[in-house]
């Protein structure tokens, strides 16, 4: 055997393990299995071996059997026959199928789901015993042959394996051993050919298939023998002329092929010598017509395999560089450099002394020789069509960007280094003239922003200018290259180059889409889109494909072309903000300390340089506008500290006296307000009154409305001047603001002076006016908080070094109060047009609480100016007993008055002087209301709980409540309780009570 069985098969023999066994039995079994063997190996293998079905014996006829060849005995029992039994009739016998068709139709699926899992478990079976079967022969051979004789490395020259093989123990033994062994070589010979006997029958089978291929394969060598004979016959007779033919024709279309090809190199040649040529003179159009040409000849397979053109995409390559280099440098100089003469002239016309105003406007216009639109159109259309079609022009746009840039840095470094010499000369020329500083004219080292720096406002505002005039120029010819590329790309339908420029387009927008999906380099060759339409002959459907595609691929490329035309100009743009900024930037630090007017100059000079370099870029320049943001913003901080520090010194040295009102500050009143309010042809008188009915009512507690404040009658610029010329003559001037006139101190005319400054600012500034408005809010709040600290506090005492704080001041600081508070609406109403709708509740909140703080403020100082008088009079009343004490004696009478009566009235009267000269008559009654109340009041109270006991006291206190009383009715008051008695009150009555009756019984005892 070719390799012994291992001991797997062996285990699985083992446990399948049958009767037979050849373990150490019974000797009886152990000879009979002895004798069957030797039987049946007394038999030839090769006897086996030839076919039995092809044999001529008995022995080997058809119906011969291998099993009874190998049984040792041929003797058959026959069954035995049993005669059969006899049949009873049963009960139910005569039932029919068809009585159980019911139950059977019941069970039928159930019943052939269970033959189904039957008949699979017998196919199942018959696999497992047909395996078994073939694997029992072998398993019986392990079973019987020890598995010694089985180990792949069995060899008897091996000691270890000889000793357990053949233990020569004793003669017997080994006699033994040899039978044995017998046995063993018996029991694998016929478990062999039984392997062998079981397979016979196909080794037979392939033997006699092999034998019939061989006939087939012999017959069908002699039958291509035969067809390859015919084949030979009818070649001769009827192929070869035809053939013939075929060949000849064949050569001919060869020849023509070459000929074609020969046309074609003769063609080339003859294209590179004009395209040489061309290039040489410039003609960048028939230059690009040839390439187009080479590169569809490329683009095909026309020229493959031509050795000689192997160079050829290198040439084409090479040439259109050459093209597009002249292109760009004409486009270049179409474009930009034809500005350098309008640079000089703008530089030379600066450069006159006076040519450049003050505000920035120039004397002599430059005129600009500016070439028609159509006539750069035309100029540039050749040009932009090449560009085109070797898709290169938004490449050289992104190269006509960074020159452009470039130009407008140039022109402004230029400008800044050309006239800042001659400025700074004149700058410091001008500051020696008025003798505020000696520098050295030379200004020899110092760098360029020093050189800034030093220039004057005015000095600087000219600068700016003539670098706008070169700025707008420089923009002006951008804008108009736009506009002609943007003319020649959407605007040329019905223009004779129409088409020329669409197919341009078509062919750049292939060629860039190429290049971006390659990835090569530029200057790659991308055959014409028109030549690769017109070479094929696809489909109807195909066709519209490509041109659908090729319309979409030629908008996306002119879209791209027109963005880089348009950024091209934005970024000019953007450069010049950025210098512009930079030179706002060099001398942010002394633009807040410049007069609002000069400031005011350099602001509306960016302002318009901001709008007109936006309307040409058309995008906002964000940087530019956050410059000038930050710097307005930082001017209008250090012009409200610095008017912050000196409305405190101001402040701070006021003495509250009483000052003339120089026409300045009535112009300013005319100016900001009166303008807007006042209405000629109207009387004054009875409204100046009723005006200050409204501000008594309000001084009183009353909460007056802006409605109110605004519906007070006007008065006219003539009844204003009546009133200034009225003043002038009584004493000092006023102030008038609607036909009120207002007495003034320093700090109020200089509070005036600096809120028209503010309305100013927030006019002139409109980006900045809640800024301003916050501004104002902070000033006014200060000015009556520190206004508050000083009089009714009493600071200025220790400030201004005033002894005492007198009504006099009081009335001064109640007017400049009352005027303050007057303006706040019209000052509201003219910043508010101004401020953004969105700021305008937040900010109205501040003002009005800031209006209230000033209206209590002034009510304070009215109630500060009642209360000194109560404090004078209590203290008159308090030494009032005292004196009624000594009314015993006779005194003078004069001198019994000027005790009590006589000083108090003084008083009252010097108050009443005080106020009416200061404040306004409505204020006056309101306060001398409150005053006369306290009089009638105190007074009566004091004098009912006096004891007066004898009638010289009660005569001589007549007197002094009769000179009282005299001294009341003589007070402004429009309290009038009694028809025809001015200011009746308490004290009236206790007179009445006490001394009427009195008068009235001396008056009818005398006349009795």
């Amino acid at each position: 055997m070719d390799s012994h069985p291992s001991l797997t098969g062996r285990s699985i023999g083992n446990s399948n393990r049958s009767s037979l066994d050849l373990g150490h039995s019974s000797s009886s079994s152990h000879s009979s299995l002895t004798k069957s063997i030797s039987d049946a190996s007394s038999q030839s293998l090769s006897s086996i071996l030839n076919n039995p079905h092809v044999g001529k014996s008995g022995v080997y006829g058809t119906d011969a059997s291998w099993v009874g060849w190998w049984s040792s005995s041929s003797t058959s029992v026959s069954p035995s026959e049993f005669s059969p039994v006899a049949s009873a009739k049963l009960p139910g016998s005569d039932l029919t199928r068809s009585d159980f068709n019911t139950y059977i139709s019941s069970i039928s699926d159930s019943h052939n789901r269970f033959e189904d899992i039957i008949n699979h478990t017998k196919e199942e079976e018959s696999s497992e015993l047909d395996q078994e079967r073939h694997v029992s022969g072998l398993a019986s051979c392990l079973r019987e042959v020890p598995s010694l004789y089985f180990k792949e490395d069995f060899a008897l020259e091996d000691g270890a394996t000889f000793r357990s093989a053949c233990p020569f123990s004793s003669l017997n033994e080994n006699l033994a051993l040899q039978e044995k062994l017998s046995q063993y070589l018996d029991v694998v010979e016929m478990h062999l050919v039984k392997e062998i006997s079981v397979r016979s029958d196909s080794f037979f089978e392939a033997q006699g298939q092999l034998e019939d291929l061989n006939v087939k394969i012999v017959e069908g060598c002699r039958r291509i023998r035969d067809l390859k004979e015919t084949i030979r016959v009818i070649d001769r007779s009827l192929v070869d002329s035809a053939r013939r033919i075929q060949e000849l024709s064949s050569t001919r279309v060869n020849m023509l092929e070459l000929q074609r090809k020969l046309r074609v190199i003769l063609y080339v040649n003859q294209a590179l010598t004009a395209l040489k040529l061309f290039v040489a003179s410039a003609d960048c159009a028939g230059a690009l017509d040839i390439t187009d040409d080479l590169q569809n000849l490329l683009a095909g397979d026309e020229l493959t395999g031509l050795h000689c053109f192997r160079h050829l995409r290198d040439h084409v390559t090479i040439s259109i560089d050459s093209i597009n280099s002249i292109l760009t440098a004409e486009f270049m100089r179409i474009s930009i450099h034809n500005t350098g003469e309008i640079d000089v002239l703008i530089l030379s016309s600066a450069k006159k002394r006076g040519s450049i105003s003050s505000n920035g406007e120039t004397g002599d216009e430059v005129k600009l020789e500016e070439e028609d639109t159509s006539t750069l159109c035309d100029r540039l259309l050749p040009l932009v069509i090449g560009l085109l079609r070797t898709a290169k022009f938004p490449s050289i746009l992104r190269m006509y960007r960074e020159a452009l840039t470039s130009e407008m840095k140039n022109a402004i470094k230029n400008a800044v280094a050309e006239l800042l010499p001659i400025l700074v000369a004149r700058s410091l020329e001008s500051d020696f003239s008025h003798g505020e500083r000696s520098v050295d004219v030379d200004g020899g080292g110092l760098s360029l922003a020093s050189k800034l720096r030093t220039l004057s406002s005015e000095a600087f505002v000219n600068l700016l200018t003539a670098i706008f005039r070169i700025v707008q120029a420089h923009l002006v010819r951008a804008s108009e290259v736009k506009k002609a590329i943007e003319w020649i790309l959407c605007n040329i339908d019905g223009h004779y180059a129409a088409d020329s420029v669409a197919a341009a387009i078509a062919v750049g927008a292939v060629a860039a889409e190429s290049a971006q999906e390659s990835g090569f380099q530029s200057g790659q060759l991308v055959s014409s889109p028109l030549g690769s339409l017109t070479s094929k002959t696809p489909s109807l459907q195909r066709k519209s494909s490509d041109a659908t595609n090729l319309m979409n691929m030629s908008r996306n490329f002119r879209a791209d072309v027109l963005r880089e035309n348009t950024e091209a100009v934005f970024a000019a743009c953007e450069v010049t903000h950025a210098r512009w900024a930079k030179l706002l930037g060099v001398r942010a630090l002394l633009h807040p300390k410049l007069k609002l007017q000069e400031f005011m100059s350099i602001y509306d000079l960016t302002q318009e340089f901001i709008t007109v370099t936006e309307k040409i870029g058309g995008r906002l320049g964000s940087s530019i506008r956050g410059t000038l943001q930050s710097q307005a913003k930082a001017f209008v901080d250090s012009q409200h500290e610095a008017r912050m520090t000196k409305l405190k010194a101001v402040l701070d040295q006021e003495t509250w006296d009483e000052i003339d009102v120089p026409e300045e500050f009535q112009s300013i009143i005319s100016s900001l307000f009166a303008s807007q309010e006042l209405i000629s042809g109207k009387g004054t008188e009875d409204q100046s009154t009723e005006s200050r009915n409204e501000k008594s009512e309000s001084s009183e507690g009353a909460a007056v409305s802006n409605a109110q404040v605004k519906s007070t009658v006007k008065a006219s610029v003539s009844s204003v001047t009546n009133n200034q010329s009225n003043q002038k003559a009584h004493g000092k001037s006023n102030l008038f603001y609607q036909g009120v006139g207002y007495h003034m101190v320093n700090c109020g005319l200089i509070l005036l002076k600096m809120l028209s400054e503010y309305i100013d600012m927030n006019n002139s500034l409109p980006a900045l006016s809640s800024e301003i408005v916050l501004r104002v809010v902070e000033v006014l709040r200060f000015f009556n908080t520190r206004t508050c600290q000083l009089v009714l506090g009493a600071g200025a005492m220790q400030v201004s070094g005033l002894k005492s704080i007198k009504a006099k001041h009081l009335a001064l600081a109640s007017q400049v109060i009352d005027f303050t508070y007057t303006i706040i609406p019209e000052s509201r109403r003219i910043m508010f047009s101004k401020v953004p709708e969105a700021r305008k509740p937040l900010l109205s909140v501040d003002i009005d609480k800031v209006a209230q703080d000033y209206r209590v403020h002034r009510d304070e100082i009215y109630t500060k100016l009642v209360q000194i008088m109560r404090e004078r009079l209590l203290a008159h009343l308090h030494g009032l007993p005292k004196v009624v004490e000594g009314w015993n004696r006779p005194p003078d009478t004069n001198k019994q008055t000027k005790e009590f009566a006589w000083p108090l009235t003084r008083e009252v009267g010097y108050l009443h002087r005080v106020l009416s000269e200061t404040l306004h008559e409505a204020d006056v009654q309101a306060i001398f209301r409150q005053v006369i109340l306290i009089i009638h009041t105190q007074t009566s109270q004091t004098l009912a709980n006096l004891e007066i006991s004898s009638p010289e006291a009660k005569k001589r206190l007549k007197l002094h409540v009769e000179l009282i009383l005299k001294c009341i009715r003589s007070l402004p008051s429009d309290n009038t309780n009694q028809p025809g008695i001015p200011n009746w009150g308490q004290l009236d009555e206790f007179f009445a009570q006490h001394f009427r009756e009195e008068e009235e019984e001396e008056g009818g005892g005398q006349a009795e």
